[in-house]
């Protein structure tokens, strides 16, 4: 079995600052592209960004700039370093990989969600 374990949503004020992370564990072969996705009350899941297992990124538009997305392969996680959150940043985040597993299937994975609101 593969899992996802997220940690370190929480409550800020706006123009702080989170650092999320994301664990994967389990029968992995390799893990391919990782990612973070959100979703806010009465709104559709969306893509925050992404990171191939080379190290290329791709960041929406929203946070280009104030969101960085890194993966340390040794340790099978990936990271979300928030800066300069906005109100319109709540929501639950989700992380997210494509897993070879050891049985060389590939399949999707996502974790439980991480809260993050932005208030003051």
């Amino acid at each position: 079995q593969v899992q996802l374990v997220e940690s370190g949503g929480g409550l800020v004020q706006p123009g702080g600052s989170l650092r999320l992370s994301c664990a994967a564990s389990g029968r992995i072969f390799t893990i391919n592209t990782m990612g973070w996705y959100r979703q806010a009350p009465g709104k559709q899941r969306e893509l925050v960004a992404t990171i191939t297992n080379v190290g290329a990124t791709n960041h929406v538009d929203s946070v280009k700039g104030r969101f960085t997305i890194s993966r340390d392969n040794a340790k099978n996680t990936v990271y979300l370093q928030m800066n300069s959150l906005e109100p319109e940043d709540t929501a639950v985040y989700y992380c997210y990989a494509r897993i070879t597993n050891s049985w060389r299937l590939i399949d999707d994975y996502w974790g439980q969600g991480t809260q993050v609101t932005v208030s003051s």
